[in-house]
Order: structure tokens, then C-alpha cells, then sequence
């Protein structure tokens, strides 16, 4: 197995150089180098001008990936009583308060949880678990909302969050290698344009310090910022 491996890593950096490469060259690229068995993710990390130790440098948000990330995301719906069917319809996984004492013994096994502002109020006990695990709902992320069923619906169709992390890097999942490249092209346009609109007001020169394209256990692709609008 190792051999095999060493084999492969080997094709890969016989394939990739150390130059920066188009956005269509690189998703060629990405999906060329692929050796794994199963359909892997295709990964953006986008590395920021910004300090998010200064507040109001942080890159937050949302973006609805026009063709979705490829996988079946897991979504528990902490709603009130006269919620919980239309929260159920929309595509929740689990649904209902009693998920939070559950919560408090352990059990985190979603991948996004939706509240309405009403029940914000009784997740402080369970705060410690979900925050740590970026499950703790929020407003910004679009996870706290008075018409849960509508982000649901987004959700599961292709919405995604997205947040810099202390050293200014926006990780994500744009898709998986079996997509089409005008399937991984239009969700990473769709991507770029919504991170270039969070561009802080304070942040000065260059916003966008590089971006590498890979996939599940691939080495990066180095994108060549001029093909990506850098405002």
C-alpha cells in the first residue's frame, strides 16, 4: 500500500509545477491528480489580507453554491412544538427540543443546527459543546432564523458558511471530483464573488494573498490571482 502511494504522490508532483495556474487549468488539474477509491471533496483555502483580531476585519458569511457541495448534509431543528412539522418537511434530520439534553450528555451527530430566535435563550448550557464544534447557531451564518424551514431548504440544496480563521484563511468544500468541470467552475466563481462582497471596509491593498484549489489527500494548486477578480 505504501508503495502505491509513494507511486502516486509521485505522478502528482511530476504533474504539478511550481507555477500558479488559471482557475480551468487548475480544476483539470485537480481532478486529474485524484488517486483516492471514493469521490473525494474539491477544497478552496483562501488565504486573506485581513487581522481578524480586529472585529470588524472578520470574514464571515454565507454562500449558496449554484450545484450544492455534493454531500448529504446532516441538520437538527431546535424549534418550538408548532415548528417542528414544517421544519421535518423542509428536510431536517432530527428535529425538537429534547435534542438538548441530548446535547448535554454528548450526542452532536449533525452537521448543521438551525434555531429560531425564541429558542436561542435555552442553548446556553450547551454552548461549551456546539461552540467549540462550530455548531452553535448564529444569525450571521444564517443558522438563527424566524423561518427555519426557508434555511433548511438552502441548506440542503447547497448553502454553505464560511469563516477566516486566526490566520486569515477561508477553508471550504466546493464540490466533489465527480462534478463537471462547469459544475466546480460556476460553484467556485460563485464562491470567490461572495468572499471579494465580505471584503472589510478596513482592510487595505491587496484582499486576496493567494487561493489553492485541491482535493481529499491531493496536494494544492496555487491559483494565479489574475484570473480572479482582486479588489
Amino acid at each position: 500500500m505504501s508503495k502505491r502511494l509513494t507511486k502516486n504522490k509521485k505522478k502528482i508532483l511530476e504533474k504539478v509545477s511550481s507555477r500558479k495556474y488559471s482557475l480551468k487549468e487548475a480544476i483539470f488539474l485537480v481532478q486529474e491528480i485524484d488517486f483516492v477509491k471514493f469521490d473525494a471533496s474539491v477544497d478552496i483555502s483562501v488565504h486573506l489580507n485581513v487581522d481578524v483580531r480586529i472585529p470588524n476585519q472578520m470574514v464571515r458569511g454565507t454562500v449558496l453554491l449554484p450545484h450544492g457541495t455534493g454531500k448529504n448534509i446532516s441538520i437538527l431543528a431546535l424549534v418550538p412544538k408548532e415548528k417542528e412539522l414544517e421544519s421535518k418537511k423542509a428536510g431536517a434530520d432530527y428535529v425538537g427540543l429534547n435534542y438538548i439534553e441530548k446535547i448535554k450528555h454528548g450526542w452532536t451527530h449533525v452537521d448543521v443546527i438551525v434555531a429560531t430566535p425564541s429558542v436561542m435563550n435555552q442553548l446556553g448550557p450547551i454552548g461549551k459543546i456546539l461552540g467549540p464544534k462550530g455548531l452553535m447557531p448564529n444569525p450571521k451564518m444564517e443558522t438563527v432564523s424566524a423561518n427555519p424551514e426557508k434555511s433548511i431548504k438552502e441548506i440542503k440544496s447547497g448553502k454553505i458558511s464560511f469563516k477566516a480563521d486566526r490566520y486569515g484563511i477561508i477553508h471550504a468544500s466546493v464540490g466533489k471530483i465527480s462534478f463537471s468541470y462547469q459544475y466546480l467552475l460556476e460553484n467556485i466563481e460563485e464562491f470567490m464573488k461572495v468572499i471579494i462582497r465580505h471584503k472589510p471596509s478596513t482592510s487595505k491593498g491587496f484582499y486576496i494573498k493567494s487561493i489553492y484549489l485541491s482535493s481529499t489527500m491531493s496536494i494544492g494548486i496555487p491559483l494565479d490571482l489574475r484570473n480572479i477578480v482582486n479588489k
